[in-house]
């Protein structure tokens, strides 16, 4: 482990940054949680309001094949921050196991290159006390929820700002000792907690680089409240539908995020910030069947196969849209396939900064540019995951491989062709499924942290 520190405290300060020509962007990550491929107008909705974001995808890029980290919550964000696919980056799952010193952020390849960085929202990669908490992973300022179990109260009666508690003035009856529960007495909701610290954010730092990422915790549900667990002050425009409670406050927590969104776009133009501002957008995973939510009733995977914890095309691919106006043309759509692993590589580029060496990600930014000639491919994209007896997935050109548990029988599926992946192919094309197989065992490197089950291990011993 020592060797692994001095590596990567060496890349830190060592490191040469390529030369910067012109004033390095801010950047801007947009983080929904539990948003669905199919949730947003630009996507197919027809039901949900969400005419910011639907702008935004107007004036920028909007991606048809982009990929989350992971299909929950903080493996996804784990390999957003590190650039490392499931198969490398520490956290792999939703234990709570903290970053350490050694793993590399996007935050800190920023500051590197003197931005400033700020972390609003939910976190997932550290408890308190611990190596993994933003402040020690790059981040100049946070204001948020550290772990996912917290951030299902919408209505908490704390919330951290740095490393320090803040309090709020909600009661939660029977609060357990991560902050979750239901609240009795709900005056401060957390999501507009966020909004507004994010346009003071914007204010306090419009005269230097900086690096936001927003990871708004809409539209999760409070899991603790059982089938009232969409949580939200009000239905707004969906109060007078006939649909269920759930589906209600469903529609109203991504309309109100994409009318803070829309807030965030108006600031950026009162500061003048607008045109040095790149702002991506994304969810962490597939939507959920969670809080009494139905993903079914407003089609929110779209035409996908799966939810989140599937590794189907469902609970993986996301949407994903990128503005930046005087340098992404507008009113793209683009099929360029990527992951969040790409992502930390891409804010490298855009501040003239070194990625660190271990990334398995590719910058994005000659395809946002719009120059394809200069952008790279990846060989394939890949996932695991650690719930429901484990399971591997591999996006390799078309094809699509999912294999469940490790070292299971594997489906395979042509997505140019069957796009909701209701053929297997597998018996067909033997030759592909060796090569999936095999892309899976380079990418998979056993982690103590993660066990297969036994099952799964023997399998793959057997192999």
């Amino acid at each position: 482990m020592g060797a692994v520190l001095s590596a990567a405290t060496s890349w830190i300060h060592a490191a040469p940054s390529p030369p910067q020509t012109a004033p390095p962007p801010n950047i801007v990550f947009i983080l929904a949680d539990d948003l669905g491929y199919g949730d947003l107008g630009c996507y197919g909705q027809k039901r949900i309001r969400t005419p910011h974001l639907d702008r935004m995808a107007a004036e920028g890029m909007r991606f048809t094949q982009a990929y989350a980290g992971s299909t929950v919550c903080a493996p996804s964000r784990s390999v957003l921050m590190t650039g490392q696919h499931t198969g490398h980056t520490r956290i792999r799952g939703n234990a709570r196991h903290p970053l350490l010193p050694e793993d590399v952020t996007v935050a800190e390849v920023l500051k590197r290159r003197g931005y400033r960085t700020g972390l609003i929202g939910k976190w997932g990669l550290g408890e308190a006390g611990t190596t993994g908490i933003p402040t020690r992973q790059g981040f100049d300022y946070f204001f948020g929820y550290l772990n996912q179990h917290h951030a299902h109260n919408y209505y908490p009666t704390f919330l951290w700002r740095n490393e320090q508690k803040v309090r709020l003035q909600n009661i939660v009856p029977r609060e357990d000792s991560q902050g979750g529960g239901v609240a009795s007495r709900r005056l401060e909701y957390s999501h507009d907690l966020f909004a507004a610290e994010a346009l003071a954010y914007l204010e306090g730092n419009r005269t230097h680089p900086f690096f936001l990422y927003l990871a708004f915790t809409l539209p999760h549900a409070n899991n603790e409240a059982g089938n009232k667990g969409m949580e939200i002050p009000n239905h707004g425009a969906y109060a007078v539908t006939g649909w269920p409670e759930p589906q209600k406050g469903h529609a109203a927590m991504i309309t109100r995020m994409d009318q803070d969104i829309g807030r965030l776009f108006a600031k950026l133009k009162e500061l003048a910030i607008d045109e040095r501002t790149v702002v991506f957008f994304s969810s962490d995973n597939g939507p959920h069947r969670e809080g009494g939510n139905n993903p079914d009733y407003q089609d929110s995977n779209g035409p996908l196969r799966g939810i989140k914890r599937d590794l189907y095309e469902g609970g993986i691919r996301v949407p994903a849209i990128v503005r930046w106006p005087g340098r992404i043309a507008p009113g793209q759509v683009s099929p360029h396939v990527w992951s969040f692993a790409d992502i930390l590589s891409t804010a490298a580029e855009l501040a003239g900064a070194t990625p660190p060496p271990d990334t398995d990600g590719i910058s994005l930014v000659p395809t946002l540019l719009g120059q394809p000639e200069r952008q790279r491919q990846h060989e394939c994209l890949y996932w695991e995951f650690y719930e429901r007896g484990s399971a591997q997935a591999v996006r390799l050109g078309d094809w699509k491989g999912v294999a469940q548990p490790f070292g299971g029988r594997l489906e395979l599926y042509d997505l140019a062709a069957d796009l909701a992946e209701t053929n297997n192919l597998a018996s067909r094309h033997p030759e592909v499924v060796r090569q999936i197989r095999a892309a899976m065992d380079r990418a998979h490197v056993p982690s103590p942290l993660w066990t297969l089950p036994a099952s799964a291990a023997k399998r793959r011993a057997g192999q």
